[in-house]
């Protein structure tokens, strides 16, 4: 049995619907926590999925069960290492560590880096540091990654490429690129209410080429309620009612719509985010601005796409070879190349 161990969220549903299809569905086990997130991503029940409760007594048996599933399973694949129960599971029993799997998200390699230094996280830490340095195999598309977890944990971990998720996969991919629009502009920032897209120290950037017939969309519908606010706050002061946040979740197909009218991209996060939609949008022809400094910056340049670096923002041209993403896209993250590389993760 392989037992997958995460929380549920956005990429979660979709993973689950793709195992139990493509894959021997008896063959896999689902652990998950977050029941409260399940409204807004909303998981087919199967035999195979099992979701804690929020209850004392819910929570105290799902980590016993956890604990039980954890020793009977041939491999362990952790979604993210952000849950300190996890990590202390892991801490205290830590033969678990050689069969498992941790997939990468960025949060979650980036702690150290980003967390805020109160007592939780003094707390947490030695949990994060002694599972992060010890487990066995790493699971990403991106080797700047592997490079930081390494680096930064002393881990020794083999490195096992996987697009990961079907998120990262580019779809629609029979529909033409959409020119630019000839009126106006349509500007999008950031992809969600957190901290790391610096959308303040973004708003400054472009604040200045805002002129004429351009929209900003800012989506802000998960994350940080009060960062959304502020972000919201600072928006309407600097762009007036050319700024449209965009704050209700919606499926998929929708907003892959959107973005098939969006003109250019502006991602200045500055940790590792937002690939799926980086992806699509690459794939769609638009103009993408990054910050240099993040790890996908170098794995996007080396497959040869056509990204700019918001250091270079300077006007609202869009500039991207679009023909020449979307050929790379559309080559590269595919669901049978994501079908593949679990496969062969599964079967090693």
């Amino acid at each position: 049995m392989i037992l997958h161990v995460s929380g549920v969220g956005t990429f979660i549903p979709p993973f689950i619907k793709l195992i139990n299809e493509e894959f021997s569905a008896e063959n896999h086990q689902f652990w998950l926590t977050g029941v409260q997130k399940l409204k807004q991503h909303p998981i087919e029940k199967a035999d195979n999925i099992f979701i804690g409760k929020r209850t004392i007594t819910g929570q105290l048996y799902a980590y016993l069960r956890l604990l039980v599933m954890l020793h009977r399973a041939r491999k362990v694949i952790l979604h993210g290492l952000f849950n300190p129960r996890i990590l202390m599971v892991l801490t205290f029993c830590p033969w678990l560590l050689s069969k498992c799997y941790w997939v990468l998200w960025g949060g979650d390699y980036l702690y150290r880096e980003h967390a805020r230094r109160d007592w939780k996280y003094y707390l947490k830490e030695p949990f994060h540091r002694f599972v992060k340095k010890r487990i066995k195999h790493l699971i990403t598309y991106i080797p700047e990654s592997v490079e930081i977890v390494k680096s930064s944990y002393g881990c020794r971990a083999e490195w096992h490429k996987c697009l990961c998720y079907t998120s990262n996969v580019f779809v629609d991919e029979s529909r033409p690129v959409k020119p630019a629009s000839k009126v106006g502009k349509k500007i999008l920032v950031g992809n969600s209410a957190t901290y790391t897209n610096q959308h303040i120290e973004t708003f400054d950037v472009i604040s200045p080429f805002i002129v004429g017939d351009v929209k900003v969309y800012v989506p802000l519908s998960y994350g940080d309620e009060i960062y959304a606010q502020n972000v919201i706050k600072r928006g309407k002061k600097v762009f007036g009612d050319k700024f449209y946040p965009l704050l209700d979740f919606v499926p998929r197909s929708e907003y892959q719509s959107f973005l098939d009218d969006i003109d250019i991209v502006v991602f200045n996060h500055n940790r590792h985010q937002a690939m799926g939609t980086i992806i699509n949008i690459l794939g769609l022809g638009k103009t993408l601005y990054m910050n240099s400094c993040v790890a996908s910056w170098p794995f996007l340049k080396r497959l040869g796409l056509d990204i700019y670096c918001i250091d270079d923002f300077e006007d609202l041209e869009v500039k991207a070879d679009a023909e020449k993403n979307r050929e790379i896209i559309k080559n590269y993250f595919t669901i049978d190349n994501l079908k593949c590389q679990w496969g062969d993760i599964f079967e090693q």
